[in-house]
């Protein structure tokens, strides 16, 4: 909507008709001889109103009251304001700028001296508007080709990530799965400890990271790969070599100072390291392991023991927890646990809710030697 219309506010009607005179060719007038009045006309008509003429000292309302009234709603923003008054001291002008005018007049006032610069605030404000709406609808041009790119890098992760599944001839839903609970465990863990105040955005890199945990199963032998069995010792230690491999991919397509790179890096690698050493490749400890891989690693396992597998059937999810929290898979890190304790009605639900075969309940599932060596 066009801004084509002053309002001028003042209880002395001369002064009003004065202003109205000098203005009326090129814009609407509109008067108030109240701070009521006043009030009214601004909301009414907020969104006509080029420039406001306020009166500082009126009845019922001040002129600092009615800039009150314009600041609580919003329209001291957008709509400039030039103070008039005949009673002029610094503590009032000071409290009229800090109130949110954009000018003061004194009264007698020289008619093209109030024109010049009623001219000079309308315009400013109407660039400084123009600019601001250019700026909204450039930020949200921005945001939604962020949007498009980062919906098209999920694509290419997950189409990356599905090729070692569709190789090892899984049903695809492992990654889809994986992505689920490390964002469960992410955003648990940030609302349970401060020092992992992770950003939305940091969380969502990570969540696609844990993606390519198994990006190195590219390079193991089918005959690994494949084998419907347990693994050999000899095979096994082919199979764990897939962490590395996966990382060596990577590399190849490094980022320099890239956060995204970071996390794919570190979680391709370190998904297999266990809190007490005893994982692979490294045998790192403690919290040497990246929070973001000790995540995806008891994820990896959760997922491993609840789904079927063509040499297994699948562990109930309160089986599969209880598993993991006796140390039956490797040791966890206490907060990676409690984490686990939290979730575990949730995960239970999200295993159930998603399309693969019945689970077998199992009590008493101690063995854990259907859980083939190096399948997470």
């Amino acid at each position: 909507m066009e801004r084509d219309t002053i309002l001028i506010v003042d209880d002395v009607e001369v002064n009003r008709s004065l202003l109205s005179c000098i203005f009326e060719d090129r814009y609407h007038i509109l008067e108030a001889e109240d701070g009521d009045q006043a009030v009214e006309a601004i909301s009414q008509n907020s969104e006509k109103l080029a420039l406001i003429f306020l009166d500082l000292v009126m009845p019922k309302r001040s002129g600092l009251e009615v800039l009150e009234y314009m600041r609580m709603h919003g329209h001291i923003n957008t709509i400039p304001v030039i103070m008039i008054t005949g009673e002029s001291t610094a503590d009032s002008d000071l409290k009229a700028y800090e109130y949110g005018t954009s000018d003061i007049i004194y009264k007698p006032f020289v008619s093209k001296v109030v024109k010049k610069r009623a001219e000079n605030i309308i315009e400013l404000f109407r660039s400084r508007m123009d600019m601001e709406a250019q700026l909204e609808q450039r930020t949200s041009q921005l945001l939604e080709s962020r949007k498009k790119l980062a919906s098209a890098n999920e694509f290419l992760i997950n189409a990356l990530s599905s090729v070692v599944e569709f190789r090892s001839s899984e049903s695809g839903e492992h990654i889809k799965r994986v992505k689920y609970f490390t964002r469960i465990f992410l955003n648990t863990l940030c609302s349970r400890y401060p020092e992992y105040r992770f950003t939305k955005e940091q969380v969502d890199l990570m969540v696609n990271a844990s993606a390519l945990h198994d990006l190195g199963k590219i390079a193991i032998p089918d005959s690994i790969l494949l084998k419907p069995a347990r693994l050999t010792p000899e095979e096994y230690e082919v199979m764990k070599k897939h962490s590395v491999y996966g990382c060596d991919l990577l590399e190849r397509f490094k980022q320099e100072d890239s956060e995204f790179y970071r996390y794919c890096y570190d979680i391709c690698r370190w998904h297999h390291e266990r809190y007490d050493g005893k994982g692979y490749p490294d045998g790192l400890t403690g919290n040497e392991i990246p929070i973001w891989a000790q995540v995806v690693s008891i994820v990896d396992v959760y997922d491993a023991l609840v789904s079927k597998r063509v040499y297994k059937t699948p562990y109930a999810a309160d089986t599969a927890v209880r598993m993991i929290m006796d140390g039956e898979c490797g040791t966890f890190s206490p907060k990676m646990l409690e984490i686990l304790s939290l979730v575990q009605d949730v995960l239970k639900d999200l295993t159930e809710s998603f399309s693969f075969a019945d689970f077998t309940s199992i009590e008493n599932g101690s063995d854990v030697a259907h859980l083939r060596q190096g399948d997470t």
